[in-house]
């Protein structure tokens, strides 16, 4: 299990470091180079949310002594891809010096503010996010904090199941043991009967005589 979350390892540090390339080339761009770029890399950063998918699903199938580790590896990934996406949306409203100027020529200065206003609003996208992540994560501990639940609950069950058997086979052992027994008596108690009724038919013959 555990080669499975080690080979999307290596499959997302192939993909960030391709992407974080991208992104510092995306603000030297302008026009349908740059719009192809962007349109790469936002599917390349798809491509890494269904690696971290991936990777989620492989950590709830290890076994909970050891998944902590590979828990807070998981969350360091999901911060370096909260940290490409802030930069790739940064990086799509970025321009070089140059691109700006040959964009915008004498204006270039006054567009400044709209830049700022940008970020602004990026960056109250970006805390949302990040207050959507905190539940989600919220949601994926108390589904751990079930499932272990759930887990104990299962061995709980399978145990006073096999304490029923138990008694069930001792039961019947008691069973067996007393229909024995009380064959036995009644044995005895006949062999008692016939040995006492002949000693008392010879004794009565006796006194006769």
């Amino acid at each position: 299990m555990s080669s499975d979350f080690e080979a999307y390892e290596q499959d997302f540090g192939t993909l960030t470091a391709e992407i974080t390339n991208k992104i510092g080339r995306i603000p030297k761009l302008a026009g349908e180079e740059k719009t192809q770029l962007v349109l790469n890399v936002d599917k390349q950063l798809e491509e890494v949310r269904e690696l971290l998918e991936q990777m989620d699903l492989e950590v709830r199938e290890i076994p909970i002594q050891s998944r902590g580790m590979y828990n807070s590896r998981l969350k360091s990934y999901k911060q370096e891809m909260e940290k490409l996406e802030k930069d790739f949306k940064r990086s799509r409203i970025a321009y070089s010096d140059e691109v700006r100027n040959e964009l915008l020529g004498e204006d270039g200065s006054s567009s400044e503010s709209q830049r700022a206003h940008l970020l602004d609003n990026t960056e109250r996208l970006e805390r949302s996010s990040r207050r959507l992540e905190a539940g989600y994560q919220i949601a994926v501990e108390t589904e751990q904090v079930g499932q272990e639940i759930l887990s104990n609950l299962h061995s709980d069950r399978e145990k006073i199941q096999r304490s029923r058997d138990r008694l069930r086979e001792t039961d019947a052992n008691l069973g067996k043991s007393s229909r024995i027994l009380t064959g036995m008596l009644r044995r005895h108690f006949r062999k008692f009967f016939i040995k006492a009724t002949s000693t008392l038919i010879c004794f009565n013959l006796k006194s006769r005589f």
